[in-house]
């Protein structure tokens, strides 16, 4: 059977302008929006949990890898995907979670992380030991991380059910999991140097054969680097100028490697086609789909303030997130800084969108269903929908209903997939990629 990302990794490695978007992302209705998108297009879904989110303890979306699965494969089912076109991978996977642990003790863990996603059927796998433990460095190096990494993937091969089914993403120059840097912004994000990404890189070769994983080592496929595209609250790092030939050239000794993309959330349309000609064959998005969703949500609430006026009684969606977030700070307040109204804005509207871990409390849900039910009850003008939402959107929900759902299921929707959208750039073969360059 024909495995889709290598075949993307092949094209690009053989020069076609073509990369792979990876949605990371638990949120039902970006995962909907995302697999309606790639049925639309013929594409596969590549769709990852981190492990901070799903893990054998639940993570802090209460799911179990065996649980996620089904919670996926149940959502694309509803949106027509074949499970052949959906891939499931584990982002950061390693002692990240339980690093405040002894080495051995979260490493313990990591070792059950493992074997809990390969045996639920994920089979695109980053490991990342990049973060020490307790009383080792913030980031160790090289060596040590890619000693883990090994060791980890030795716990994959022995436990999934078919080993050969696995791909390995290695690196250990990574954002956080969930994206967005803490420094001061507008300083720019230095690009990994081609040299490093060569070392590092070989380094996991040699801890792969050290551990006489030859079959595992013949199944690394990316190496996450940093191209100097980030987000920070309120700042974005566009992509520097440049053809990133030399980092691209960091790659010609490795057959079969390309470059994983993390954090590619909020560029320019155009970044995504000029980082796969970097040779970023898988681009990662996550916080600007549920950005995309906390938009249309916000917006919704606004179409029912002018349609009920006064006599309005479900609650305001905004009023129930505040009061959420202030009652349980704990996902955004190591992230967020700056007077009271700065924070306030920062927990609505922020790039690193730290909102989004507050849609699954019962208050918020049964908010948003008191809203929808609301709304079901009106018939809302089109200038009324036009004000809040932009034409592309408006035009783009009225094609979904024909899937069945409502017009405010389908702009949250149109919502999300406009933000996606220009992850599907058209495919340019190697000679005509020549041409025009």
């Amino acid at each position: 059977m024909s495995n889709p990302l290598l075949e993307v990794i092949a094209a690009n490695r053989a020069g076609t302008c073509i990369a792979m978007p990876s949605i990371c992302s638990a949120q039902p209705d970006v995962i909907l929006a995302s697999a309606l998108l790639a049925a639309e297009k013929g594409q596969t879904l590549l769709l990852e949990a981190t492990s901070n989110q799903v893990n054998q303890d639940g993570g802090y979306t209460g799911m179990k890898p065996a649980d996620f699965v089904g919670y996926v494969k149940g959502i694309c089912a509803k949106a027509g995907l074949s499970e052949t076109a959906l891939i499931l991978g584990g982002d950061h996977l390693g002692p990240q979670v339980w690093r405040s642990m002894p080495a051995d003790q979260a490493m313990a863990k990591a070792k059950e992380l493992m074997k809990a996603y390969v045996q639920a059927g994920f089979t695109k796998i980053h490991l990342d030991c990049s973060e020490g433990c307790a009383g080792e460095d913030a980031q160790v190096g090289d060596d040590l991380s890619a000693g883990r990494a090994a060791e980890l993937a030795a716990v994959c091969e022995e436990y999934a059910p078919d080993a050969s089914k696995l791909n390995y993403i290695v690196g250990t120059e990574v954002p956080p999991p969930g994206g967005a840097r803490e420094e001061d912004e507008g300083h720019g994000i230095e690009p990994t140097p081609p040299a490093r990404a060569s070392a590092t890189l070989q380094m996991h070769f040699e801890k792969f054969d050290e551990l006489g994983l030859q079959a595992a080592k013949a199944r690394i496929c990316g190496l996450v680097v940093q191209p100097g595209v980030e987000f920070s609250p309120f700042h974005i790092d566009h992509l520097p100028a440049g053809d990133g030939k030399a980092l691209r050239a960091a790659l010609d000794p490795f057959k079969n490697v390309v470059f994983e993309a993390h954090s590619t959330d909020y560029q320019f349309d155009s970044t995504f086609p000029r980082l796969a000609t970097m040779g970023f064959a898988i681009q990662k998005v996550g916080p600007a789909l549920t950005f995309a969703y906390r938009q249309a949500i916000y917006a919704l609430d606004q179409v029912l303030d002018w349609l009920e006026g006064e006599s309005r009684t479900s609650p305001k969606i905004s009023q129930v997130l505040e009061a959420e977030m202030l009652a349980e700070p704990k996902y955004w307040r190591s992230h967020y800084q700056g007077s009271g109204q700065e924070l306030r804005l920062l927990r609505h509207f922020s790039y690193a969108d730290r909102v989004r871990y507050y849609w699954p409390q019962e208050k918020v849900q049964s908010a948003l269903t008191a809203v929808f039910a609301s709304l079901a009850n009106h018939t809302i003008p089109e200038t009324l929908l036009l004000q809040l939402f932009a034409s592309q959107v408006v035009d783009r929900a009225r094609a979904l209903q024909r899937h069945g759902f409502g017009i405010e299921k389908a702009l949250v929707l149109a919502q999300i997939q406009l933000a996606l959208e220009p992850y599907y750039f058209e495919r340019v073969e190697a000679p005509q990629l020549e041409e025009a360059l």
